[in-house]
């Protein structure tokens, strides 16, 4: 079997961004389908889909991620 580190998977991966669910699995999510956060105390992640997943990470790490993606895609903060 060969695993990736995560740093290797982000590289190739610029289409979604990681997140840690609380039983410790790696979840792929697709941060433009993200309607809203919120910590309750642990951070819930709601869809435009309805669905949620709670997951381990702070909300400064994911907004960290989503920041990072953008900058991947080539998307500057004034076209937000």
């Amino acid at each position: 079997m060969f695993l990736l580190d995560d740093k290797q998977i982000r590289s190739k991966n610029k289409k979604m961004i990681s997140v840690t669910r609380l039983d410790g699995n790696i979840y792929w999510i697709n941060p433009h389908m993200i309607e809203s956060m919120e910590k309750t105390p642990d951070l819930t992640i709601t869809f435009l889909s309805g669905k949620k997943v709670v997951v381990k990470d702070s909300p400064e790490e994911l907004i960290q991620r989503i920041v990072d993606y953008r900058r991947r895609l080539g998307i500057s903060a004034q076209e937000i």
